[in-house]
């Protein structure tokens, strides 16, 4: 089976959308295959800004349908708890709420965007999607994340080269509770790497440590620059290390 065909048996769905590579070119295929598709982005205090900006704009450049579902992931204690399986939890949540709109919109299909590369075994969340029956066409049709990419580059799509990014609460350890603040320090410490163009990294909260993950061609530069990350982000941590076990 590929996407045209599963989208001719169903032509009417909604998509739980992040922005990201993958939920964005099944929107988009979706939609080319002549599919009646609303999409669904969940705004939490999980989900940085620039998600929401860049889900927006996929929407926009494909003239795609998109509900943004506000929701307060924080209430909910089995998730601030953060136990091995918040995911699971969280995922549970989610869609959950994008699953109740979505019904009450008139779309009884539900869609997200795992792909064949990921492994569901490593995936808690995974339980979550079978138990609410969503369905997961990328991975259906055998597509992986590397021709995810190549179709969407293909497409023109500017999601093709999006780094994988794992939701904000990933940053703090399993068994540390999980408040707004260090949601906000997060973010914010993120954002200022970004600002200097360092890409597709991580900054782990480990206490009051912020331990920086980085792909191994941006060590050097990381380096070169140590005293204007570390003056910024000692505005929010006590300590500020770099792991050399660099981001693959």
């Amino acid at each position: 089976m590929n996407l045209e065909m599963f989208f001719q048996k169903y032509p009417k769905v909604a998509l739980a959308f992040s922005g990201g590579v993958d939920s964005a070119y099944l929107l988009y295929a979706a939609l080319q295959s002549g599919a009646q598709v609303r999409a669904y982005y969940v705004k939490s205090a999980f989900q940085p800004q620039f998600e929401l900006d860049d889900a927006r704009r996929l929407a926009e450049q494909c003239h795609a349908d998109l509900c943004v579902l506000e929701l307060d992931v924080l209430a909910d204690s089995q998730v601030t708890a953060n136990p091995a399986n918040r995911c699971y939890y969280c995922k549970k949540r989610i869609f959950t709420a994008i699953q109740e709109a979505a019904r009450r919109d008139g779309f009884s299909v539900l869609l997200d965007g795992t792909n064949a590369s990921d492994d569901a075994g490593d995936r808690p969340g995974m339980r979550a999607l079978t138990e609410l029956d969503v369905r997961s066409p990328l991975r259906e049709c055998g597509l992986t994340k590397e021709e995810i990419r190549r179709l969407s580059k293909e497409a023109g799509l500017f999601t093709w080269n999006k780094p994988a990014y794992a939701c904000l609460a990933t940053r703090i350890p399993s068994g540390t509770v999980i408040t707004a603040g260090a949601l906000w320090t997060t973010e914010t410490a993120e954002n200022f790497l970004f600002s200097l163009g360092f890409t597709d990294f991580r900054i782990r909260m480990t206490g009051k440590t912020a331990k920086i993950q980085l792909p191994e061609n941006q060590l050097e530069r990381a380096i070169a620059q140590r005293k204007e990350i570390v003056g910024e982000l000692k505005k929010y941590y006590d300590a500020v290390v770099l792991d050399l076990e660099v981001r693959g």
